[in-house]
């Protein structure tokens, strides 16, 4: 874990240069009935960096980011995806904003029926119409190769292991070039080997395919490994905001109870 986190120092952006929004938050609110999820969120995602949300179960992690892709409408607030606001968008505009949007989903989502070669053409068919035959073949095997399944292609998704139905959902991801990532809680249910496995991951994608990512978990591990930035909530807000290193000195009880400060070294 130590020799990811270097890698991170070296990746990332300077500060020093105006920096891009490309998703931007305001005030956001979604309740489900009675229970109030999100309550005022404040947010914005830099041109490639990777930003990461922190919280307990039940902090509203995963309902933010379907706010975002708009499968979930929010009460009110404001999303902006790109310069567009999404919570006004007609569904035409809205699919085209998704079509730029990569979604890494917990379970992997896979079709089980599918072929690892079929998983990724279907997205390729769908969002790409502009490729055609030959150049979709290099496109999925340079997606296999980036995620380290190079000889995967014919291969039934019940015969890989949760790290690599993991490797290739990541790969029918990246297979259409997104300029955004969201990632729902990309190792859970994994060995820690493996999960380092995915973080690094993370950071690769984000190197070769320069897209800026939005990593909710609550795995710190995770966090450690790919963090440019996170942001932590608590009570539907946001309750901290910080690298990795004012995570670890902070003294507040709720953030050290939490983000537990560890021997690294």
């Amino acid at each position: 874990m130590k020799d990811i986190q270097e890698e991170r120092k070296t990746m990332k952006p300077d500060a020093s240069t105006e920096r891009e929004v490309v998703i931007d938050i305001k005030n956001l609110k979604k309740s489900f009935g009675k229970l109030d999820v999100l309550t005022n969120i404040h947010l914005k995602l830099y041109k490639g960096e990777n930003l990461v949300v922190l919280g307990k179960s039940g902090t509203g992690k995963s309902v933010l980011i379907k706010c975002i892709v708009r499968l979930l409408d929010p009460d009110s607030g404001t999303i902006e995806v790109l310069g567009q606001e999404v919570s006004t968008m007609n569904n035409k505009d809205l699919e085209n904003v998704r079509k730029k949007i990569g979604f890494l989903f917990q379970s992997g989502a896979l079709y089980d029926s599918m072929t690892v070669k079929q998983n990724l053409e279907f997205p390729v068919n769908r969002i790409r119409k502009d490729l055609k035959g030959p150049v979709i073949l290099q496109k999925i095997e340079e997606a296999l190769a980036n995620v380290g399944l190079p000889d995967a292609l014919n291969t039934m998704p019940s015969e890989l292991s949760g790290g690599m139905r993991k490797r290739i959902s990541l790969a029918r991801t990246i297979v259409v070039d997104p300029l955004i990532m969201l990632y729902d809680e990309p190792t859970t249910g994994l060995d820690p080997v493996t999960s380092d496995e995915i973080s690094l991951l993370i950071n690769e994608v984000q190197k070769k395919y320069k897209t800026s990512s939005i990593i909710i978990t609550h795995d710190i591990e995770c966090a450690r490994a790919t963090a440019d930035r996170i942001i932590m909530l608590s009570e539907g807000e946001v309750y901290y905001e910080g690298t990795i290193e004012d995570f670890d000195n902070s003294t507040d009880p709720l953030i050290s109870s939490f983000f537990k400060k560890q021997n690294h070294e």
